[in-house]
């Protein structure tokens, strides 16, 4: 999928707060993605790469899984803090199974935004 355009504004108070959440719980793990996402009523889910022998989930996966978990039908927006080039597919295609027009924050490790955009976009 072709990449989102770079950003070239700071992001709003509420944006920053999820690359920050991406950024910490990456850390927080030494996982190779951290992740967040905002539902449609404002709160929170953050997650980290999960590598098992019987279950891998992209940071994006277990955020989102989290977030429906707790009763989200909506996301606003997805942080990712990555290393990674782009953003998964697998990762865009949850994201777009439950709001395809959220806000996707691709950060490297340090939070500095790479790219920003809608995922389907």
């Amino acid at each position: 999928m072709a990449e989102s355009p770079a950003v070239t504004t700071e992001l709003g108070q509420e944006d920053s707060k999820i690359v920050v959440l991406a950024r910490s719980v990456r850390a927080r793990t030494g996982a190779a993605e951290g992740a967040a996402v905002r539902d449609l009523d404002g709160r929170t889910y953050a997650a980290a790469t999960v590598t098992l022998p019987s279950l891998r989930l992209t940071a994006v996966q277990a955020a989102v899984a989290a977030a429906v978990a707790s009763g989200a039908e909506g996301l606003e927006a997805v942080a990712v803090v990555t290393e990674a080039g782009d953003v998964d597919e697998a990762s865009r295609a949850v994201i777009h199974d439950l709001t395809p027009d959220a806000l996707l924050i691709r950060a490297d490790a340090s939070g500095a935004v790479v790219a920003a955009g809608a995922v389907n976009g």
